[in-house]
């Protein structure tokens, strides 16, 4: 699947992908004191330190999806599926803005029920590129999937 030659490539992508993810979380960083800390929360909101080592497996695989795409991509099917990816991942970004910059549940609730659907169409455009790009990017669904209920659970109880 990958050379010596895709390595430079790969870790860039890896690399983008995990400092653009995780720059929100230090703009936002929540504390004990926190409004966050202040909220009900849902049956099964995992504890909080569950939520950096998920992200940053899957922010490493979104990284080595976008670089399959952009490696075996051509033409539009490459623009289309990369083009999403990057809607999808601004969207990622303004739900950690939104829910716990501007303290928004609403707000980041609206922002996941977009986010999810973007992520659903880079899917399937991976999926046109290329099908293991797409498989990589089912976790990261399924996670989302998860965080919007856990961010629609936050806001029927508060």
């Amino acid at each position: 699947m990958f050379s010596r030659e895709d390595v430079p490539g790969l870790a860039l992508a890896i690399v983008v992908c995990e400092v653009v993810g995780a720059a929100p979380a230090l703009v936002t960083a929540t504390g004990s004191g926190s409004w966050y800390a202040t909220l009900a929360r849902p049956a099964l909101a995992p504890p909080n330190w569950v939520f950096g080592p998920v992200w940053t497996t899957l922010f490493v695989l979104l990284g080595v999806a976008a670089y399959l795409v952009l490696r075996d991509g051509r033409g539009r099917q490459r623009q289309v599926a990369f083009g999403l990816f990057v809607a999808q991942y601004a969207l990622n970004v303004a739900w950690t803005l939104v829910f716990f910059g501007s303290e928004s549940i609403a707000g980041g609730l609206a922002v996941i029920a977009a986010l999810w659907a973007l992520i659903a169409a880079t899917v399937a455009a991976f999926a046109r590129v290329r099908r293991s790009a797409a498989l990589l990017l089912v976790p990261y669904l399924a996670w989302v999937s998860f965080a919007a209920y856990l961010n629609y659970a936050f806001y029927q109880l508060n």
